[in-house]
């Protein structure tokens, strides 16, 4: 998705259900432009200033077009994921956050206290490594890892490659926890049924007004490591504040993993969806 947000031209994503080998594929997205080199190319004596000026502002323009094509084509497979997951009743959360938020620990104590209710499988999204699925595995959990290497965000094609490998169950609970930033998984859709921001309280208190766009697409926001409030700078009010001014209707949790404080919360809005 390199027209959009700047991941690179040659993308090699790497899929693993920790059973196997590694597979491996090219998500690049490749576009041939072929240029006509009749009058006024090549021709440099005289007008190259202006020539030079016409050619930016048409690379501006043919930039910002593939990037809109390639939104449309990303929005168009997520619509497919979406349709496969709603005929078997799969709910799927789109799990963001900046690394160290402690969402992974959020699925773990969460895959341990639920998984006896419903099955919960979940597509891990890392630059590389497999540590965290291996950590969902041993939670007790079916994974897949997509390592997107030089890529920052999870796209529709990776996911519906990832939803493939895993073939979860009807009715069950589908984690998707992205690549760890708060920027470009905002303007990817998968495909989920909700996003979630997970954002600790030890990141800050200012960091809707920050990622805006990340704030404005969530459904829900939780707030983690509420157990370290005591020792960190952090106003839960004015975060909520500045949230609900560019999201009016999002819904946020302020919990711990670790002390398990207001962990029913997040479960009674799992439940709901």
């Amino acid at each position: 998705m390199c027209l959009t947000c700047g991941c690179g031209d040659e993308e090699n994503v790497r899929v693993s259900t920790m059973d196997g080998p590694p597979h491996e594929h090219s998500s690049a997205h490749r576009h041939d432009h072929g240029h006509d080199n009749g009058p006024g190319h090549g021709h440099g004596h005289g007008h190259g200033h202006e020539q030079a000026a016409d050619g930016h502002e048409s690379a501006r323009t043919e930039k910002l077009v593939l990037g809109e094509q390639i939104l449309a084509k990303n929005d168009r497979l997520a619509e497919h994921n979406r349709g496969w997951l709603e005929q078997r009743r799969i709910t799927a959360v789109n799990l963001m956050s900046s690394p160290g938020s402690g969402k992974t620990s959020l699925l773990e104590r969460t895959i341990a206290e639920l998984q006896s209710d419903r099955e919960i499988c979940v597509v891990e999204g890392d630059q590389e490594t497999l540590f965290d699925a291996q950590r969902i595995k041993d939670a007790g959990a079916r994974a897949v890892q997509v390592n997107t290497g030089a890529g920052c965000h999870l796209d529709a094609p990776m996911v519906q490659q990832a939803i493939e490998a895993l073939a979860p169950s009807e009715g069950s609970l589908l984690f998707i926890e992205n690549v760890g930033n708060l920027v470009c998984p905002a303007l990817f859709d998968v495909g989920e049924q909700a996003k979630v921001v997970v954002i600790s309280v030890t990141e800050g208190d200012d960091k809707p007004l920050k990622y805006p766009h990340m704030f404005s697409a969530a459904d829900l926001v939780v707030i983690n490591k509420t157990d370290l409030l005591p020792h960190v700078d952090f106003d839960l009010t004015k975060l909520a504040k500045q949230a609900r001014s560019l999201n009016p209707d999002l819904e946020i949790i302020a919990l711990s993993v670790r002390s398990g404080e207001n962990l029913d919360l997040w479960y009674a809005w799992l439940h709901a969806l």
